[in-house]
């Protein structure tokens, strides 16, 4: 298979240029395992984060439509949602968010700290609603009500995961594969699974130019089997893009996900603290220190194939720890 097909699709500059590959030296000598990872929360705009990926596409989808407003929603402390306001704010578009409180969090820093303050900083207008379980319709009724105003919104979808985003992920296979080329060949990719665009793209990009090294989500969100279903219809709706088809297999892990999305557990917090105390790498509670407690109980437990070098992708989210300072 060939990811020729997706020069055809315009983006624009966010990311910076390839985001760094490194080993971590202390954590494999701690893990007696060789770990690398892919920075992408080291990018040129907001601080950073998987979701510039796919806004190189969406926004540049919005700015060839003639849009003049981003339009999206998350949680209050979405890292989506901070991205898109600074690429909004980078491109001189309007941004209007829907925010949901998923956690009923009501803790001083949770409410106004993190990505919150973020928002403000990038003049995001922010509007409040109790439960986003329908957000296609709430994104819609906002777009009218921007189009009654003057404006041109352009919806990006929470997590900025539909096929055209996921597109960031298909690309950033193919960044993978030109570092590791003659020297790393990973067992296993492993990834924060939430939205699904991001593994969704991995896994089409990864099948066409990695095919022997599996990628695995370690859910966030829900457990495998509603998860399941997500990453494979945007996985094949995104190979169509590229008129692949999509990857058979899907290898979901979700034993770290509790107690429910946005909640910090105990084991993503140790590996947060893990990480920041031996390589100087900052997780998050929501994502990355999940996954990276299922990359660590994994070895654990013996569930990678092989025993070659793992590769975690960093997916950002660091704004966030002031959110949910202090940490237990």
């Amino acid at each position: 298979m060939t990811l020729a097909r997706l020069a055809e699709y315009p983006r624009i500059e966010l990311v910076g240029g390839p985001t760094p590959l490194q080993r971590l030296s202390r954590l494999s000598d701690y893990l007696g395992r060789e770990i690398y990872i892919k920075r992408d929360d080291v990018m040129a705009v907001a601080p950073g984060g998987n979701k510039l990926r796919k806004l190189e596409f969406l926004a540049a989808a919005a700015l060839n439509e003639g849009a003049d407003t981003l339009l999206t929603a998350g949680a209050i402390q979405s890292n989506h949602v901070r991205q898109t306001a600074a690429v909004a704010a980078r491109l001189g578009m309007h941004c209007v968010a829907l925010l949901e409180n998923p956690a009923g969090i009501q803790a001083a820093n949770y409410l106004s700290n993190g990505n919150r303050l973020l928002f403000d900083l990038y003049h995001v207008e922010s509007i409040y609603c109790e439960a986003l379980n329908h957000p296609e319709e709430r994104l819609a009724e906002q777009a009218t009500r921007l189009e009654a105003q003057g404006f041109r919104p352009f919806i990006i979808p929470p997590g900025g995961s539909n096929p055209l985003g996921a597109l960031g992920y298909v690309a950033c296979a193919q960044e993978i594969a030109a570092q590791c080329a003659g020297w790393l060949a990973p067992a296993a990719v492993i990834v924060a699974s939430g939205s699904a665009g991001t593994q969704a793209g991995l896994g089409v990009g990864m099948a066409s130019v990695m095919p022997d090294t599996p990628v695995i989500g370690v859910t966030v969100s829900r457990d495998a089997t509603a998860q399941s279903g997500r990453v494979s219809a945007l996985q094949q709706s995104t190979a169509a893009l590229l008129s692949l088809k999509a990857p058979a297999k899907i290898t979901l892990w979700d034993s770290w996900y509790s107690p429910g999305y946005g909640i910090p557990s105990d084991a993503g917090n140790a590996a947060v603290k893990l990480l920041a105390r031996l390589e100087g790498v900052l997780l998050d509670p929501v994502y990355t220190g999940k996954a990276m407690a299922g990359l660590i109980e994994g070895l654990e437990q013996a569930r990678f194939p092989g025993h070659g070098p793992l590769l975690f992708i960093h997916t950002g989210g660091a704004p966030a720890l002031f959110a949910y300072h202090p940490m237990s």
